[in-house]
């Protein structure tokens, strides 16, 4: 698996220029729009609740002393659940408002690498776009069950590190599965997509770490964020459906 996660990271190395030679800059006007609103009205309401969720923290401690550090610590433990909660919360709405854009993308990516005489599922605008719905609802639901328990439990002193280490991995697998899904889509259904990323998890989690990466990076990681890990994801999944495709025959 470290093999394909390092291949998932390596393959944003060619991502700018293959959007650059493919003019594919033009489908992506709308999707940055939608990041950038997104991240502004997620980041305004993070920084609104952090100070609710410190003060309510805060309450649980009874005692007066030690009352003022209890409540600093509060509100950075409120500044953190906010932020891991709204990270995962922009990727999927992100990544599902966006579908029907990006898959024209990654259907161009295909042509290039594979030529025009492939034959693909057909999809509508709008089923594309119910599709990354379903899907990323499903992979919300599941990131939040896994991350709000690891959450607790990063904020255990020494060990707690692995469990941050952990969330930060998850992040980046689900946010991998939203990119692979533009492919996969004009391949597989709804089920045999899930069973795809499974078999492919490395790929996933290799374009996920970049593109959570890409998000620390102020006002310019939210607007690039897209094209970069969307492409990037399209090369390499037409090349495991490839590898699969050559061991079936």
């Amino acid at each position: 698996m470290i093999k394909n996660i390092v291949s998932g990271i390596r393959a944003y190395f060619g991502a700018f220029g293959l959007i650059s030679k493919l003019n594919l800059w033009k489908y992506f006007t709308i999707p940055m729009l939608i990041s950038f609103i997104t991240a502004v009205f997620i980041g305004v309401s993070a920084y609104g609740l952090s100070d609710n969720i410190g003060a309510f923290i805060s309450k649980l401690w009874v005692w007066e002393w030690g009352k003022e550090t209890f409540t600093t610590i509060g509100n950075i433990i409120g500044g953190l659940v906010i932020i891991i909660l709204g990270l995962i919360l922009y990727k999927h709405v992100i990544m599902a408002l966006s579908a029907p854009f990006m898959s024209p993308v990654s259907e161009k990516i295909e042509t290039h690498l594979l030529g025009s005489d492939k034959t693909y599922r057909i999809t509508s605008f709008t089923e594309q776009l119910w599709r990354a719905i379903r899907i990323n609802l499903r992979n919300l639901f599941m990131e939040l069950l896994i991350t709000i328990p690891l959450l607790i439990l990063s904020f255990i002193p020494v060990i707690g590190i692995i469990f941050t280490i952990l969330i930060f991995f998850i992040q980046a697998y689900y946010a991998g599965f939203g990119n692979m899904d533009y492919t996969l889509e004009r391949h597989y259904k709804y089920k045999e997509s899930l069973n795809f990323v499974k078999r492919n998890r490395g790929l996933a989690i290799g374009n996920g770490i970049i593109f959570i990466l890409f998000l620390l990076i102020p006002f310019i990681g939210v607007i690039l964020v897209l094209p970069l890990s969307v492409t990037a994801a399209s090369v390499k999944t037409i090349e495991a459906l490839q590898l699969e495709s050559h061991y079936e025959k």
